[in-house]
């Protein structure tokens, strides 16, 4: 009675729009859909479909939902797999931040600043070096620069914005395409005691009347990927305050620079990088001086 995937791998495009069909044709009925990322220089992504139960499965229903993908079977051991995702979870610490589940809550310190977050489905736990990057970054730039205000673009588990409600004390809009994420955001937000502090907006890029109630921002934070990045930089920008500051993260040391031209075209000044395994992580300032 174990669990099974089914899932085949196309570029981008194709492997979005199988995304979609697959979640219309099973979504509803409780069955996880996933999209991922294999190889980004050679265009690979999967997506995939899991099924709880591979004995009550209609393997014939399901590659009829795959048209003409022609899907592989992968056949999974019967694994409570959050349990298993929560128990290698070690807490991460970058700086003053400790990020953990609730099962770790006995491994923070008098002087930590706890976020708790745990493994769902958004993304964000601080063990991907983006975001452990971000935090420490985040520290440094507030510390320095007592931004009044932030923004965190591609929210995912609302990590980011809780370090900064929690450091700062001050104003920060969370944002993110997926109404699931903020969902998620919302409520590790609520559980980390930062409400009073952190907004939530489902929006694409800056489409939403809450960047007009919120901007211009003192510190804008984005952790998604090179390209949307690199595509962003004008709007980013554009609510950007005159002496703001920017940290941007999901970018390959091989892409650091293509994503500061971006950014250096618009009037921002590289400061900063920091390094983590293969990713960057970038702060920029509008301010000439300290540049580099």
């Amino acid at each position: 009675m174990g669990q099974v995937r089914f899932f085949a791998q196309a570029d981008r495009a194709r492997a979005l729009a199988l995304y979609d069909r697959l979640d219309a044709w099973f979504g509803e009925g409780g069955s996880p859909v996933a999209l991922t990322e294999i190889d980004e220089k050679a265009d690979i992504h999967e997506a995939s479909v899991y099924f709880e139960n591979a004995d009550a499965v209609d393997e014939a229903a399901v590659r009829e939902a795959f048209g003409d993908a022609a899907p592989e079977r992968e056949d999974l051991p019967d694994i409570d797999w959050m349990a298993e995702v929560l128990a290698g979870l070690k807490p991460v610490r970058a700086g003053r931040f400790l990020v953990h589940g609730a099962h770790d809550r006995d491994k923070v310190l008098p002087n930590d600043l706890s976020i708790e977050i745990e493994a769902g489905q958004a993304f964000g736990t601080g063990h991907h070096g983006t975001t452990a990057g971000c935090l420490t970054m985040i520290e440094s730039v507030v510390r320095r620069r007592r931004p009044r205000n932030a923004l965190d673009l591609g929210t995912g588990s609302a990590v980011l914005a809780i370090a900064f409600a929690k450091l700062a004390r001050r104003p920060v809009l969370a944002t993110d395409i997926d109404p699931v994420a903020v969902a998620v955001a919302r409520e590790n937000v609520r559980a980390n005691g930062v409400s009073r502090h952190v907004a939530l907006a489902t929006a694409t890029g800056f489409a939403s009347p809450a960047f007009r109630r919120s901007a211009p921002f003192d510190l804008v934070i984005a952790n998604i990927l090179a390209g949307p990045l690199m595509q962003l930089a004008p709007q980013v920008a554009r609510h950007l305050s005159d002496d703001g500051d920017v940290i941007l993260s999901g970018i390959l040391g091989r892409q650091r620079d293509a994503v500061l031209s971006a950014y250096r075209i618009q009037g921002l000044f590289h400061r900063r990088t920091l390094l983590r395994g293969e990713w960057v992580t970038l702060h920029l300032c509008r301010n000439r001086a300290g540049a580099v």
